[in-house]
């Protein structure tokens, strides 16, 4: 049995967000150039897959897209409205820097889709662990608006729908995206079941949340951990969150299934980040997520792809989390892994380890 599913929808690529560039809106002076967000870097992967080789080896499924039922149990029925009407018009812009253009409306459903069937799959047993290739990305989308680029809330349609249905009951949600995953922290800031972590730039975007001190409020107190890092952290920075703060914090909370909000603009080469790693820290990571999936939570790990807008490394970092999911000997060689991992100031500084010993000092006395 292929025990990887890989989760995908033409339908998804089609999704366009209109010339902005990396502005939110246009101006006198920006001239027009393609969307960050774009197409571009999520079809590199999947056919970095195909010429591989490496997708024979996985369980391809395209499941359909999310229903109005799923993602109302995270989105007001207003913002549904709003997005469907302004689809048919024309296009418009979900909130705050979130555009888009006729059939975004259409894709960004798909997108919802690929998330909920890749963590009902993994739930029910149907596949070990999964990769969705979601696009529009999702975890910056909130329940009334959408933001940076994501229209809805891939995550937590998804995991909220698997546990209404009693698929799953603890999940924990790891974001590593560059920026913070606002749209998770939101959906369970107030819920003791659901472990929300984020590790991102410090004050990148969104600008008005992401705080370590923002660790959930009510029943759900000490249930959302952030490490906003400081610009520049790379392999040892990111090494040390993992085994000193995330890593812990994930095995103490004992999930039934790990979620990771999978994006690659922590990567050198990304246009929108100022972090430094290669495709073998995400592969790293992937290989310590999945090693306490299989001592916590029989293995059950779901990836949802989120951001990252380097056309040509992204999918060189996708394809490296992908083998090692499938525990599969397919490997691309990265020409510039080793180069980025001789950069200086990869190696774990003392004002990155002075912070996060703080972090996880504090947050082991509230535990």
């Amino acid at each position: 049995m292929k025990t990887t599913g890989f989760y995908w929808h033409e339908r998804c690529f089609w999704h366009d967000q209109g010339a902005i560039g990396v502005f939110s809106s246009p101006g006198e002076f920006l001239q027009p150039q393609a969307a960050s967000e774009s197409p571009e870097s999520k079809r590199r992967l999947k056919n970095i897959l195909e010429v591989s080789g490496l997708i024979d080896e996985l369980e391809v499924v395209k499941p359909p897209a999310a229903t109005q039922e799923d993602l109302l149990r995270f989105h007001t029925p207003r913002y549904l409205k709003m997005l469907a009407k302004d689809d048919a018009r024309g296009g418009g812009n979900g909130g705050d820097c979130a555009p888009f253009m006729p059939g975004s409306w259409a894709a960004a459903q798909q997108s919802a889709g690929l998330a909920v069937a890749a963590v009902e799959d993994v739930a029910l047993g149907k596949v070990a662990n999964a990769y969705a290739l979601c696009r529009p990305p999702g975890h910056h989308a909130e329940a009334d608006q959408g933001r940076g680029f994501c229209l809805l809330g891939n995550i937590p349609v998804a995991v909220m729908r698997a546990r209404a249905l009693g698929q799953v009951k603890r999940v924990a949600i790891l974001d590593w995206d560059v920026h913070h995953g606002n749209s998770q922290q939101s959906a369970f800031y107030a819920d003791p079941e659901v472990l929300t972590v984020s590790i991102h730039q410090s004050g990148n975007y969104p600008l008005d949340t992401g705080r370590f001190e923002e660790q959930g409020e009510g029943a759900g107190k000490g249930a959302n951990l952030n490490l906003p890092m400081p610009p520049g952290c790379g392999l040892g920075a990111y090494q040390y969150a993992m085994e000193t703060l995330i890593l812990p914090a994930l095995d103490a909370f004992a999930p039934d299934m790990i979620v990771v909000a999978c994006g690659y603009d922590a990567c050198a080469k990304d246009p929108l980040g100022k972090m430094l790693l290669n495709s073998g820290a995400f592969a790293e990571m992937t290989a310590q997520l999945k090693a306490l999936a299989e001592r916590r939570c029989s293995g059950k790990l779901v990836f949802v792809h989120e951001g990252g807008y380097s056309e040509g490394y992204v999918p060189l970092c996708g394809h490296s989390v992908i083998q090692t999911l499938a525990g599969s000997e397919i490997a691309v060689p990265d020409p510039q892994n080793d180069e980025i991992a001789a950069w200086d100031y990869q190696a774990l500084q003392p004002h990155q380890q002075a912070l996060m010993d703080g972090w996880r000092q504090q947050w082991e006395q509230n535990a």
